[in-house]
């Protein structure tokens, strides 16, 4: 299924830094603060164009970042340490999960109204990949409730649940390691929340909250914490529900949420991948963030995959982190703050009919994106 036999790389040296950041995060876990006094900063009052408005989390400066895909940003906002992932709600709320709790803002008035704090310890405030605080974050279909991963530095993460109309935690379920994804199903009665350290997705019934673990992990668990052959994201394939983890530019795991089973289809990318998400009509778009053995490998890209198997490989201009599309379909937009060395401080956006591509600046280290 493969064009050639691969071993599992680790990576000793990145291995270490990561263990050194884990440990700067752990100790003693902060107090909560006071509530949330609205907090803005704004760039450029310019109203955005008809192409529409992004919303990025800015991992490398504690904001969000409001861009015109056409002209650049156009305004930002504080939202806590080092933001992650985000999702927005039809009431236009935005879901920011950072490292000192999950951070509410008005994407109309541009305005931070709340900073939720997490319920679960999870040591002091930091920065970057390894730092305790939410991940991947994902709002169920009604928007009535958010739901984060909170990593906790050597442990186990913890999905928690987020009342959006009170903006309190209600509930805290374990889940698996480093917890950088988080999905819920179509009809919101699954919640899938991806362990990128733990090799597995947790499955959570939305009523009970009662978690089920899938290991997903096509190359084996040899390395462990060192390995490079871990999941990272998931998307939920809309013709079926199935869950859809790539892996490497390889293999794509296709997991089905209701019986644990995988199956694994080939990839043609050849690049360690990173960001997930699946199209209306059932393309996957899939971030390459290059390879991890510069000779055992291709370059950074995005992948455009059919639903009968076939793709196109878009090559990209160095590492990215996530993906969005845009609502007709017609174009993805690829944030440039990879979690490791070599991200940048901005998008490309990447037409999906022509395969054209062109950067713009926004924003710092952006990671999670939405399309408001």
């Amino acid at each position: 299924m493969n064009r050639r036999s691969r071993r599992p790389r680790t990576a000793l040296a990145a291995l270490a830094g990561a263990l050194l950041l884990a440990a700067c995060t752990g100790g003693a876990p902060a107090a909560p603060g006071p509530a949330a006094a609205p907090l803005t900063a704004t760039v450029d009052a310019a109203t955005p164009t008809a192409a529409g408005t992004l919303l990025v989390a800015d991992s490398g400066a504690d904001t969000v970042t409001f861009v015109d895909p056409v002209r650049g940003p156009l305004a930002a906002v504080t939202v806590g340490r080092a933001p992650y992932g985000l999702a927005v709600g039809a009431d236009g709320r935005a879901w920011v999960a950072t490292a000192e709790g999950v951070a509410v803002v008005d994407t109309r008035t541009r305005i931070r109204t709340a900073l939720i704090p997490y319920r679960t310890a999870t040591g002091p405030v930091g920065d970057g990949e390894y730092r305790g605080g939410g991940m991947g974050i994902a709002l169920s279909p009604d928007g009535t409730r958010a739901y984060v991963g909170v990593n906790v530095p050597g442990a186990r993460g913890v999905l928690e649940v987020i009342d959006t109309a009170k903006a309190q935690v209600t509930a805290a379920v374990p889940v698996g390691r480093r917890p950088f994804d988080v999905d819920v199903a179509r009809d919101g009665s699954e919640v899938y929340v991806t362990g990128h350290d733990s090799f597995d997705v947790t499955v959570v019934s939305a009523g009970p909250l009662r978690p089920r673990r899938i290991e997903v992990a096509p190359y084996g668990t040899e390395g462990g914490l060192g390995s490079w052959l871990k999941p990272h994201y998931t998307a939920v394939r809309p013709a079926d529900g199935m869950l859809l983890l790539p892996f490497e530019g390889e293999r794509l795991a296709v997991v089905d949420p209701r019986t644990g089973r995988t199956s694994v289809e080939p990839m043609t990318a050849d690049t360690h991948q990173h960001g997930a998400a699946a199209t209306p009509d059932g393309r996957l778009l899939v971030v390459g963030t290059g390879a991890v053995d510069p000779s055992d490998g291709k370059g950074p890209s995005l992948t455009v995959r059919s639903p009968d198997g076939t793709e196109r490989v878009i090559a990209l201009d160095g590492p990215h982190e996530d993906v969005a599309v845009s609502r007709d379909g017609a174009t993805a937009y690829v944030t440039g703050g990879f979690t490791r060395d070599g991200y940048w401080n901005g998008l490309t956006v990447v037409d999906l009919t022509s395969g054209g591509v062109h950067r713009i600046a926004a924003g710092s280290r952006p990671l999670g994106i939405a399309v408001l």
